[in-house]
């Protein structure tokens, strides 16, 4: 058990690893290297765990040290912003801390947190983007107040949290002018051998699509494979190949990227959530998020498609 942990101790232990050395913390303190070096003994006796160790000349976090970084960090922002909101309330903004998963597509995240923007109260946004194990570990020590992904945490992540459905839709294929007259026609079977620009398989799309491809017996060439939405979209815009993105997103994604739906695949459907550790929502940037996604996002955004394939 801790007793009467020296949060300034934590502090200049919370430096330290941010600067990377004692010597460069010393310049930022105005401190000498003995006093830091004891103090951080003493950080350390009152935890009973090494947090820093040397690797050549270098200072390194140990596990408990990442550990008591990521506190130290939350609690030293907190204070900051608890003082800032005392001595100016009529100014205090809260913060609205979101973690977004890097598979969701940029345009469908900004179009979710838009509301959160424009609440009477105004909030700061903060937005984290990582992959859905680091973002859920920050939600579960409240770096931040919500994660958006495309799909729901479940029994194998090991966190008490829960998933509200946002919305759902039908994915769209997309290419080039140069391309698209070709695979437009006949589409879906023109994707046989056509240059796919492929979501990674461990993704929930990219799962989904080559499912989909096996089902139908169409065996397109992967030219490129990776999770960021953009990137695919910016070698689609190249002409490279042909790349797919949520239906609801159509008109978007041809003016962003200078490309042309080729066809809709309505059997496979896109989900986003919002992952909070609350079942009752109180967050107004995260009430804000889940009350209004549907009516923006995704109330009367897909229209029939004639080339659309199941």
């Amino acid at each position: 058990m801790i007793h009467h942990l020296n949060f300034k101790h934590l502090r200049y232990f919370m430096v330290v690893a941010q600067e990377g050395s004692i010597v460069r913390a010393c310049e930022k303190l105005n401190l000498t290297p003995q006093t830091i070096s004891g103090q951080l003994k003493q950080l350390e006796h009152t935890l009973g765990v090494a947090l820093l160790q040397k690797e050549g000349r270098k200072l390194i976090l140990t596990d408990a040290g990442k550990q008591a970084l990521d506190y130290a960090e939350q609690i030293f922002s907190m204070g900051e912003s608890l003082q800032d909101q005392l001595r100016n309330p009529g100014q205090s903004v809260r913060l609205f801390s979101v973690g977004i998963a890097d598979v969701l597509p940029k345009l469908v995240a900004y179009r979710l947190l838009e509301p959160a923007l424009e609440l009477d109260e105004p909030v700061r946004l903060e937005c984290r983007e990582g992959n859905m194990e680091t973002l859920l570990a920050d939600l579960a020590t409240h770096r931040v107040d919500m994660v958006l992904t495309d799909r729901p945490v479940d029994a194998g992540f090991n966190i008490r949290a829960y998933n509200h459905l946002l919305g759902d839709c039908s994915m769209s294929m997309f290419a080039a002018p140069a391309l698209a007259a070709n695979y437009r026609e006949n589409f879906p079977q023109s994707l046989q051998n056509a240059p796919l620009l492929m979501p990674t398989g461990d993704t929930m799309i990219g799962s989904s699509l080559q499912k989909w491809c096996d089902r139908h017996d169409i065996h397109p060439n992967i030219v490129v494979e990776c999770v960021d939405h953009a990137l695919l979209g910016t070698f689609g815009q190249a002409g490279k190949g042909v790349f797919c993105g949520p239906s609801v997103l159509e008109p978007h994604i041809e003016r962003q990227f200078s490309v042309e739906s080729i066809g809709r695949i309505d059997s496979i459907r896109e989900r986003f959530y919002a992952i909070s550790l609350e079942r009752r929502i109180r967050h107004p940037g995260v009430l804000a998020v889940t009350n209004s996604a549907r009516r923006i996002l995704f109330e009367d955004r897909e229209q029939p498609a004639s080339d659309a394939s199941r």
